[in-house]
């Protein structure tokens, strides 16, 4: 054979053979836009879902690994079967193909949980009653993608004959280092997991800490700390480790109407049975009147105790909230204090009287 007719041989199966792969490429090029065009849409309808349903979006979560899948099955077939490839070469493609296909295997099993975990996000949490999924969901969402890449990356080093061990000895070793210096944060994590978990507090609740010296209305309950807003207008930031430590009043718990006590001393000349009577009109008149009043529950009258300089009682009412406590023990306060005052109602302060016994040996002065 001639020269230049080997070299047009040679040339024309290059040729081919270009064209064989091209074919291949194109065919799986089709193939996607088949599956994503037609196959997809046949798949949800037999299926009798929507794209918003979870069979739906597991479905819609597939489209992007089938279609790499296809992309990498056709680009195999296009060097397997065109290029002349000895043994080794054949192996060492395979072996790739097979670390590209459990990559691939990595993204669709992340992209399927992550799907699973949006949508009951988005579609059961706000249905339920409880928040503690609304705030539960996404970290643990988080922490499990980051573990199936984590776990997937290990095994795909060790598909590269890449020793792990030396690497997990060092991430353990590392790992440990970080609790310890995160340790605080990590206190605070898990008391915030306490704290959605038992639903002691959410959003909207008047709470006071222990001793009285913090409290307000929450705002927000977050994993590292809760944020409430005083009756200053000032916003405290609390973390969420002292919630464990601290005892906790919530004035919204178990319903959103907080009582409210006033006791008051008279003179031990009163008539106490007027005082009842002059009393409950007040009472009366403050929850008829008062918006921060609960007009179901009523007022309640009753005495303390006999002291040493008065008659202590007390009056009883309900408030709507904790916040309109204040302004309804002002007005009961005010509007007892006057009508006590028109009623001739001696409100007495401290006094003490001494008596002495008359005798001749006792001064001048104080002989009677």
């Amino acid at each position: 054979m001639k020269l230049h007719e080997l070299m047009f041989t040679v040339g024309n199966s290059e040729w081919i053979d270009l064209i064989e792969a091209l074919g291949i490429i194109g065919a799986g090029i089709l193939i996607i836009f088949a599956f994503r065009k037609m196959i997809f849409p046949i798949m949800l309808r037999l299926a009798h879902v929507s794209q918003l349903d979870l069979n739906g979006r597991l479905i819609g979560s597939i489209k992007l690994p089938v279609t790499l899948g296809i992309l990498i099955l056709s680009g195999y077939l296009a060097i397997a079967i065109t290029l002349d490839l000895s043994s080794d070469s054949l192996e060492s493609v395979n072996h790739i193909v097979s670390i590209l296909g459990l990559a691939l295997g990595v993204i669709t099993v992340a992209l399927v949980t992550s799907t699973a975990f949006s949508w009951y996000i988005e579609i059961v949490a706000p249905r339920t009653q409880s928040t503690l999924d609304d705030q539960l969901m996404p970290l643990i969402r988080r922490i499990v993608i980051v573990t199936i890449y984590a776990l997937g990356g290990l095994i795909i080093l060790d598909q590269l004959n890449i020793s792990i061990s030396p690497l997990i000895t060092g991430l353990g070793l590392g790992g440990l280092a970080v609790a310890l210096a995160i340790q605080p944060t990590l206190a605070n994590i898990f008391a915030g997991t306490y704290v959605l978990a038992e639903g002691v507090i959410k959003p909207g609740d008047y709470i006071e800490l222990e001793g009285g010296d913090t409290g307000g209305s929450v705002i927000d309950v977050g994993w590292r700390s809760t944020r409430i807003i005083t009756w200053t207008n000032n916003v405290v930031v609390i973390p969420n480790s002292r919630f464990a430590e601290t005892i906790i009043t919530n004035y919204a718990e178990p319903h959103s109407g907080v009582n409210v006590a006033v006791y008051c001393g008279v003179s031990y000349d009163t008539n106490l049975t007027h005082l009842e009577q002059v009393c409950q009109e007040v009472m009366d008149m403050v929850i008829h009147d008062s918006p921060h009043a609960n007009e179901k529950w009523g007022g309640f009258f009753g005495i303390k105790s006999f002291d040493d300089s008065n008659i202590t009682f007390w009056l009883f009412v309900q408030a709507n909230d904790r916040p309109s406590s204040f302004s309804l023990k002002t007005t009961l306060m005010q509007n007892l204090h006057d009508r006590l005052n028109n009623e001739g109602i001696v409100i007495n302060y401290p006094v003490r009287t001494l008596q002495w016994a008359p005798s001749s040996d006792a001064p001048t002065f104080l002989r009677s």
